[in-house]
């Protein structure tokens, strides 16, 4: 079920009423009804595939109370082992058996020897990297002795499955969404008209600004040859923003729905395109998930301790990781190669963190620096994306080859109206850089004022609104 169709259109009031209006009064309920609808909701892709949420729940569930009862180092290992394994190895069948099987493959063959195996039709299962993420740190922080284990198996299955961010994040902790099941909401007006502002927004990043770019990339990368440098690297500027709108959109959307239903979800995009160098790019960019890497693999990698070789070696590691969570193609691992990288001089420099103020908070327009500084940042992230988005290494190479041609200086051949909405909605963002999202608009003290905001936001989706995309992240 898409967010941005009819059907959950429908689907979402009819959630909304029953959980507020007939579910209200039992808590319990509420979260029975909540596991119910997450699996109604997850079966519209493919019902064939909630054995595999419910697997990961029952597992997870059971070794966080097994933990939660000894204290003998080798059980607790094994106990955590037995949730890697599970999660992991569920993952890793479905998204990269083909994959491994492949690579062997064509190693085997680079020495002239023909290796036979067979690789299987493997359909993967939508959110399968979200949700294994989310029950694998809930195992990870029992073990840590972070967190306590919750008795309530409801409250788990609930937390697992939150239908809002099921299938795409943001990717939340059980330190921070699970105790909001195990109390009692009350309905907050407040907080469901910032839902439906993020919603809106939402919609707004995806259908208007990921779908329309999404017509252009695809000519694009999909004609590279018949196009000039210039076009090409517009293509993936396009793509830049095709991205950026569709995954930051869905969590908008994701964000927003779980706030009507009274739970706050964390922030997951902070305008990265306004970064000042990669540090601060990942801490803007998919916060959940790098956060996710940051305290699951960098740090008990060792993090910045230690030689800095062991730095390099573990930043590489965390990229490269990350890459291939994205997907199964080398294009994604060279793509967080590229990353790591531009990110290792930064950690040598001690400047990742350099940038966590607003930039050139309180002035209208930035200085030529921080032009200079996001425009550098931007064109790293850009160029990366080229490998994100081709189909494999050789297109990858190919795209770039007709990129940096003497054609690069010709006049490209694109929507110059896409071009010059794009600049203007990155305006919005500069503008409104020190608020949460794009539509938190009450210092404006007029009322009509301000519906009328939504009103021309609702008309854009409407009328600007480009083809039907399934959201990108889908496929992770």
């Amino acid at each position: 079920m898409l967010f941005n169709t009819i059907d959950f259109a429908i689907f979402m009031p009819i959630i909304f009423l029953l959980y507020w209006f007939v579910f209200k009064k039992n808590i319990k309920i509420q979260n029975v009804f909540l596991v119910i609808a997450s699996y109604f909701f997850y079966a519209c892709w493919d019902w064939r595939f909630l054995g595999l949420i419910f697997l990961s729940s029952i597992v997870d569930y059971l070794v966080g109370m097994s933990l939660a009862k000894t204290e003998l180092k080798s059980k607790r290992k094994a106990l955590l082992l037995t949730s890697l394994i599970v999660n992991l190895g569920v993952l890793g069948f479905f998204k990269y058996y083909n994959f491994f099987i492949e690579s062997f493959q064509e190693v085997f063959s680079l020495f002239g020897r023909s290796l036979e195996s067979s690789t299987l039709h493997i359909l993967l299962p939508v959110g399968i990297s979200f949700y294994t993420f989310q029950t694998l740190s809930y195992t990870i922080d029992i073990y840590r002795k972070r967190i306590e284990p919750t008795n309530n198996v409801v409250s788990f299955f609930a937390f697992v499955s939150f239908f809002p961010q099921l299938v795409a994040g943001p990717i939340e902790r059980a330190s921070n969404l699970l105790p909001q099941f195990e109390r009692k909401r009350q309905f907050n007006y407040a907080k469901s008209v910032d839902g439906l502002r993020l919603i809106l927004i939402g919609l707004f990043k995806k259908m208007v600004i990921a779908d329309n770019c999404a017509l252009a990339v695809n000519e694009i990368f999909g004609h590279y040859p018949e196009y000039s440098g210039s076009t090409l690297f517009f293509g993936a500027f396009f793509f830049a923003f095709q991205i950026y709108g569709d995954f930051s959109g869905y969590s908008d959307i994701a964000i927003g729905s779980a706030r009507l239903l009274g739970f706050d979800l964390m922030q997951n995009f902070n305008s990265p395109y306004l970064s000042r160098n990669l540090g601060e790019f990942w801490r803007r960019w998919h916060i959940s998930l790098s956060t996710w890497f940051r305290d699951y693999v960098y740090i008990p990698l060792g993090g910045n301790k230690g030689s800095q070789a062991k730095w390099a070696r573990n930043i590489f590691i965390v990229f490269l990781v990350s890459g291939l969570w994205h997907g199964a193609n080398w294009t994604f691992i060279i793509w967080g190669f590229i990353h790591a990288l531009f990110f290792i001089p930064l950690i040598f420099g001690n400047k990742n963190a350099k940038f966590k103020d607003i930039a050139d908070q309180n002035k209208l327009l930035p200085s030529i620096k921080t032009v200079l500084q996001i425009g550098s940042t931007f064109l790293v992230v850009l160029l990366a994306w080229v490998f994100f988005r081709a189909e494999n290494v050789t297109h990858a190479l190919l795209y770039f080859k007709g990129i940096f041609s003497i054609s690069l200086f010709s006049f490209p051949t694109v929507s110059r109206g896409l071009v010059l909405f794009l600049i203007i909605y990155m305006i919005f963002e500069w503008l409104q850089r020190d608020r949460k999202h794009l539509l938190e608009i009450d210092f404006i003290n007029s009322r009509p004022l301000r519906i009328a905001i939504y009103y021309v936001i609702v008309f854009a989706i409407f009328y600007f609104s480009g083809d039907t995309q399934p959201f990108i992240y889908f496929q992770f």
